[in-house]
């Protein structure tokens, strides 16, 4: 398969600009949601998923990092041919760049380390009653919440979030709870499909150990979780950190 991880320069003031000019429902709440419709048309639909975008404190520049089929001279050459004016204000095309990140990349046993953001829920397969609140069959819900109702001793939200990472990596790769920890937690509100749904929003910072090479460069292409189209989901690879 190919792979590539790509940087690309993005200008906050210009992309508010870009979605003020938009009829984007939640688009002063939801910067994923923006992101997503941004990237569809410059690049096309999925070509830049997942992503993930990276805002220094006090920062007026920010960094777009996703994964591609792709090539930089690729993805230049077509978006070239076709940007709107409003939206080479926001991306900086000359300053796209890109490392080719092939199957050969990884190994069985090697340690990497990595910066998840992603949205730990869970969909429902039977009704949930919390509190006050029932969820339906499929609805989406906080993993936390799922399973503290379902367990009369409730675990710390840490550990709950971090199975349910574990999880989700498979057979591609083992995660490391010692080395692994959840670095920060807020609720948030998303707009899909017109309709604003609110959950939490996670992000890892962790090292995991490499299991199968092909499932796991195809799971760093596809991303984990949900919502990995509006900036959830990227693993964003980094030097392991050392056994405890």
């Amino acid at each position: 398969m190919s792979l590539h991880l790509v940087e690309l320069p993005v200008e906050p003031a210009a992309l508010h600009r870009w979605a003020g000019h938009r009829d984007l429902p939640g688009r002063g709440r939801d910067e994923g949601l923006v992101l997503h419709h941004l990237l569809t048309e410059v690049f096309g639909p999925g070509t830049l998923q997942p992503f993930r975008l990276m805002v220094a404190p006090r920062a007026r520049n920010a960094t777009l990092y996703a994964y591609t089929a792709q090539s930089a001279d690729q993805l230049r050459t077509g978006a070239e041919a076709t940007i709107p004016p409003t939206a080479s204000e926001v991306i900086a095309l000359d300053r796209l760049r890109s490392l080719p990140r092939p199957v050969e990349s990884w190994r069985a046993g090697m340690r990497l380390g990595f910066d998840l953001k992603a949205r730990p829920v869970v969909r429902l397969l039977k009704p949930l009653e919390a509190g006050r609140e029932t969820f339906s069959k499929g609805a989406e819900v906080d993993a936390f919440l799922a399973e503290t109702v379902r367990n009369d001793q409730a675990r710390p939200r840490e550990a709950v979030y971090l199975d349910w990472l574990a999880a989700r990596f498979g057979d591609a790769a083992t995660l490391e709870p010692p080395v692994s920890r959840l670095a920060s937690f807020q609720r948030t509100r998303i707009t899909r499909g017109g309709r604003s749904i609110e959950g939490p929003e996670a992000v890892f910072h962790g090292t995991l150990t490499v299991t199968d090479p092909v499932r796991f460069a195809e799971m760093l292409a596809r991303g984990v979780g949900r919502h990995r189209a509006y900036g959830y989901g990227m693993l964003l690879l980094r030097p392991s950190q050392r056994r405890t």
